[in-house]
């Protein structure tokens, strides 16, 4: 099948965007890891396969569309020295993702793409869930202190 050729570049560059938040996640997981914070490790490791889902779905699309996946492309990834800027750069991303979703889902319904459209949604979903886990943890970062926020990290 041959889709729209502006949703399939639509969907590369949702396509780099996961690949930078895989990648983005998986660092902080493992910084986490190596301080010690088992339970911030787990968090992030799960939303970086979550990710690797998303990235999968999309690679599926454009290819069902007939276009070719960009996979050589990777939107900025931001890296956080401490655990506050690492939840904080995630944040960012995850907002930049839904409003790109929403985006993605417009142009989807304005082509008519009513299967792509279904996916896309299904994302920003995920992407939706993942912007309350991360503005949870910065809700505790700032009601108990970072020192006792971070105690309740370890495993």
């Amino acid at each position: 099948m041959q889709g729209n050729q502006k949703l399939i570049e639509t969907l590369n560059a949702l396509l780099a965007d996961e690949l930078a938040a895989i990648n983005q996640y998986v660092v902080h997981a493992e910084m986490c890891e190596d301080w010690g914070y088992g339970k911030l490790h787990e968090g992030f490791e799960k939303r970086a396969l979550e990710e690797m889902r998303h990235a999968e779905k999309l690679i599926g699309r454009i290819l069902f569309l007939g276009g070719t996946p960009i996979v050589t492309q990777l939107s900025n990834i931001h890296i956080g020295k401490d655990v506050p800027k690492q939840v904080e750069y995630d944040r960012a991303a995850e907002e930049g993702a839904i409003k790109a979703y929403n985006d993605a889902i417009a142009l989807a319904d304005e082509v008519r793409d009513n299967a792509t459209k279904d996916i896309l949604i299904q994302i920003l979903n995920d992407e939706d869930r993942h912007m309350d886990e991360l503005e949870e943890l910065l809700d505790q970062i700032e009601q108990m202190t970072l020192p006792i926020f971070l105690t309740t990290q370890v495993e």
